[in-house]
């Protein structure tokens, strides 16, 4: 094992160097993305709510994720990655277009009250990849809009769709769309189900380039699981119960990741297609019944919070034959750069008249070369932005946060309940919940300061020894949010 023995402080204080081999740190070979005779298929795979903590070649071996270890053992793993949101909706919104969630329109996980949609106007990478060749699939979690036809994958660029467009869904007694046609459970756990349809996919359209977007709702709540996976990680020393949920849920689909790949393989692609793994946000540690806080290489926070734990999630990717075998890069890379990074490997021009991107390719940085790193912005809280609550901005190794205002985080029950309703029983729904949403009454949190290169865990606040830099990131990203919230807010207008 690459990763048992080490220990959070020193693995992440080194930036995750590997191999303690200097040659390997950020370095692949220039001979990367070779011609081919035809274009890459991309397989993009997408977990919720699963930390760098949640990796057994990270934690020791508490979990078990012999799969996408050798995802990482064959390719890149990219050691600060962000999502671009500590939840789901807007993480997604973000990565399929490119754009901060803010200016998409999606800018929480409500499904039944719209905040989740992705504005119709919005251009997807599946929209690109379709006008482009590609045959399109989604197959799991939606999340960007539960009600209406605009709103659906197909809609959005997808061929295929087989998947739940809310928040979540039960693993047994699931509701779920095969394109337009809505089906009940057939008792099989919808992990499986998942695995088994990414498997069909490759199958059918293994002739012709692909993208295929596999968005598991694991291990995301509610904690079910098969027995036989569960006891597994009960009958383990020091897990506490959710924890050992988590990590069977995980295990069943790392299981059914190698399926997949062995997919590939068996129908003569697996050097043709180049594969992502990462997650949505970081790891939920409550909101159910049993706790369900983990390892997570000790950052600050968890799902919800935009301190590391929140946003810095993993990323693998594999492309046998091409991308050269275990190597690390510790450049910061965000959602919004994976559009224009799949457009630039496929040979793709971004589109001109599409609305403004926020990333830009990072092509040469999984080549070994350095390119400028641009500053990155978040920014979450429920029912609608608030400037002064949970937001951040990275600018080299200075990140400033705001923590998240408590009061601001506050849901009435009746929209909770909503969004339940729908999950087991969509059918019964056409609209969203029209409900006026309570005004927040708050008081400001003061602004942290922290360098990452020398505090990766955010354990020390220096914003008084530095006032000048909190200031000036304090005004930068004053801006930022203006400029987006301004973008959406012309939008909501438009529609009144």
């Amino acid at each position: 094992m690459l990763f048992s023995a080490w220990k959070a402080d020193t693995l992440i204080n080194a930036q995750f160097s590997l191999r303690n081999k200097p040659e390997n740190y950020g370095t692949i070979w220039n001979s990367m993305f070779l011609p081919m005779k035809r274009k890459p298929n991309i397989l993009f795979i997408l977990a919720d709510d699963m930390g760098y903590g949640d990796f057994s070649f990270f934690n020791d071996n508490l979990s078990e994720t012999p799969v996408l270890e050798t995802i990482y053992n064959e390719g890149i793993c990219l050691t600060q990655h962000y999502s671009a949101s500590p939840v789901c909706s807007p993480a997604r919104a973000c990565l399929l277009t490119g754009r901060y969630p803010h200016r998409t329109g999606c800018i929480d996980t409500l499904h039944m009250n719209g905040l989740d949609r992705l504005a119709a106007d919005e251009t997807t990478i599946a929209d690109i990849l379709k006008n482009n060749g590609y045959v399109t699939g989604l197959i799991g979690k939606w999340h960007l809009g539960a009600i209406e036809e605009q709103y659906h994958p197909n809609r959005r660029g997808f061929d295929e769709f087989v998947g739940f467009r809310g928040g979540w869904q039960d693993y047994y007694r699931w509701h779920i769309s095969y394109n337009d046609k809505l089906v009940k459970s057939d008792g099989r756990y919808l992990t499986d189900v998942f695995t088994d349809e990414a498997v069909s996919f490759i199958n059918r359209h293994c002739k012709e380039p692909f993208f295929l977007h596999v968005t598991y709702n694991a291990p995301h709540l509610p904690l079910q699981v098969p027995e036989e996976e569960l006891q597994i990680f009960l009958e383990k020393p020091g897990l506490c119960k959710g924890a050992a949920y988590i990590y069977a849920m995980i295990r069943r689909m790392d299981r059914g990741i190698g399926r997949i790949l062995e997919q590939l393989r068996k129908s003569g692609i697996e050097n043709e297609t180049i594969v992502f793994f990462t997650s949505d946000n970081g790891p939920q540690f409550s909101g159910g019944e049993i706790s369900m806080a983990r390892y997570n290489m000790n950052f600050r926070g968890c799902k919800g919070h935009v301190y590391e734990g929140g946003i810095r999630v993993p990323m693998l990717i594999r492309w046998p034959g091409v991308i050269e075998t275990g190597k690390i890069i510790n450049d910061m890379i965000h959602f919004v750069d994976w559009l224009p990074t799949i457009l630039d490997i496929c040979g793709i021009k971004i589109p001109s008249g599409i609305k403004k991107l926020d990333g830009e390719s990072v092509l040469p940085v999984l080549k070994g070369r350095k390119i400028e790193q641009h500053k990155r912005f978040w920014q979450w809280n429920r029912l609608y932005p608030v400037r002064t609550s949970n937001i951040a901005m990275r600018d080299g190794k200075w990140k400033l946060v705001r923590p998240l205002i408590p009061e601001t985080k506050v849901v009435p029950r009746e929209f909770i309940e909503a969004d339940r309703a729908y999950t087991y029983h969509p059918e019964q729904f056409s609209d969203i919940l029209h409900a006026d949403f309570p005004a927040f009454r708050f008081g400001e949190n003061p602004p942290q300061l922290f360098n990452l290169e020398d505090d990766p865990l955010e354990k020390n606040d220096i914003s008084s020894k530095h006032p000048d830099i909190v200031e000036k990131m304090d005004r930068e990203t004053d801006k930022w949010f203006e400029e987006v919230e301004k973008e959406r807010k012309s939008r909501q207008l438009q529609k009144n």
